[in-house]
């Protein structure tokens, strides 16, 4: 009863256009009036500096410090183009490249939203450009997007870790391999939805060109090299403008391998690393872009100090009614009750995906993670699988989330940046195959698990 009382507490408080921390919030403060002794509540503002007060969590502003540098800067630009000038003779390359990017963008900054934002503004118009539709172009950049909550330095990553107890290390390491394959499965898509759209478009310029037959009425078949140009670029590259292009993304790459080898290699802690990289980011986007202002480093500080605050308020207000459900034995019995039911573990893996593939709809994967991980740890644990592993395939739900209605965050991101011809429906109906995309990524993980477990392993002992 307890449990069903928080659980219907905290969806009506969020329905009633409550913030997520302050649903958070009211909900264990409403939980612990009724159903635990009261003088309790003298702990709660001490828990809330408690839930907060942790190391590890340095690492999350100076990571959303790192990415805010570089959402403003060319750096989503020179990798855009980097990609283009050794793909665009790939059917679909143009998309390709872009995932690649979001891939490489992602571990610069660790937010979804920020790398959708940095690659579709300069992506978006030039496969539309080039003929791409509408639909093509704005999901591969919102999908591509979700990578930057997988591919380390992963915020999200980073809280998994913290309400587990779980190495911030080894969740960074287990989720390298998995970006690799993801982004992989996404251009394998793209690959078939450019030739099932080369396809379409042959087929519609077919009946519109050709004369029907005198004895059937049928149209006759349009032929010829012309019909894919519709999708692959007629451009071409020198191998000095190739050069050139790889060049100018070196020094990101180099920030990037920087800062995993300061962490995996023992040189500094998740938060040491975070603080190196927020500021070799910023020296180099005043290099690279020389046009950093006063009020452009202003805007910077601006938007990473709002983006922390609200990540941090759902962690003291999650730690708060964490803490309450651990007094009142939720997770404990929950735990119990799966093991006493003797069901299937891959039953349970399942029931438990589509749970959280059911918040992803109407939460982000900071609140579902803060709020379902202490929760569903014990049930994990109890079937056998690993923490780490889970943590991985939790955050690959989490992706789905950020591309499906009404709450997809990538979906508003990805419109935002598109041109004003773009309907939110193209994004939808672009980003919605990505989502059986990231369900198969899930299968395979599954089946395979050391693909998230091997590189941990063999780094970690």
């Amino acid at each position: 009863m307890s449990g069903l009382f928080i659980v219907v507490s905290l969806l009506g408080l969020m329905a009633l256009g409550m913030p997520v921390a302050f649903a958070l919030g009211m909900t264990a403060l409403l939980t612990i009036i009724i159903f635990l002794d009261e003088g309790q509540l003298r702990f709660f503002g001490e828990s809330v500096f408690q839930a907060t007060n942790d190391f590890n969590l340095l690492a999350i502003p100076l990571f959303i410090l790192m990415g805010a540098a570089f959402a403003g800067s060319r750096a989503g630009a020179d990798l855009f183009n980097a990609g283009y000038v050794w793909c665009y003779k790939l059917r679909g390359g143009l998309a390709m490249c872009s995932v690649v990017a979001c891939a490489v963008f992602a571990g610069l900054c660790g937010s979804s939203a920020a790398t959708s934002a940095a690659i579709g503004r300069f992506a978006i118009p030039e496969m539309m450009k080039h003929g791409y539709s509408s639909r093509l172009a704005t999901g591969a950049i919102a999908a591509g997007g979700t990578l930057g909550i997988l591919i380390p330095p992963s915020v999200t990553l980073i809280l998994y870790g913290v309400a587990t107890e779980v190495s911030i290390g080894q969740l960074f390491l287990g989720g390298v391999i998995p970006g690799v394959l993801v982004t992989v499965l996404f251009c394998i898509w793209i690959s078939v939805a450019a030739r099932r759209e080369i396809a379409q478009r042959v087929s519609l310029e077919a009946v519109r060109a050709a004369e029907p037959v005198a004895a059937g009425g049928l149209p006759a078949v349009l032929d010829g090299p012309g019909a894919d140009a519709t999708v692959v670029p007629v451009e071409s590259f020198s191998l000095t403008q190739r050069v050139m292009a790889t060049v100018r993304v070196i020094p990101f790459g180099l920030l990037i391998v920087g800062v995993l080898a300061m962490l995996y290699l023992g040189i500094a802690t998740p938060s040491e690393a975070a603080a190196g990289g927020a500021l070799l980011a910023l020296v180099l986007v005043i290099i690279a872009d020389r046009g950093m202002t006063l009020r452009r480093f202003n805007e910077i500080l601006r938007e990473s100090t709002g983006q922390t605050t609200m990540v941090m308020l759902i962690v003291a207000f999650s730690a708060i009614l964490a803490s309450v459900l651990s007094f009142l034995r939720i997770p404990q019995d929950l735990a119990a009750l799966i093991t006493d039911l003797d069901m299937n573990r891959w039953v349970v893996l399942l029931v438990i995906n589509l749970l959280l593939l059911v918040l992803g709809f109407f939460l982000p994967p900071v609140s579902i993670i803060l709020m379902t991980a202490p929760i569903l740890l014990p049930v994990i644990t109890t079937l056998g699988f690993s923490p780490l592993w889970f943590g991985v395939v939790m955050t690959l739900n989490m992706e789905m989330g950020l591309i499906t209605p009404p709450v997809g965050v990538n979906l508003y991101v990805t419109k935002g940046v598109s041109p004003a011809e773009v309907s939110l429906l193209d994004v939808l109906r672009g980003s919605t195959p990505y989502v059986g995309v990231l369900a198969v990524a899930i299968v395979i993980m599954s089946i395979f698990p050391q693909i998230i477990l091997w590189l941990p392993e063999r780094i970690y002992g």
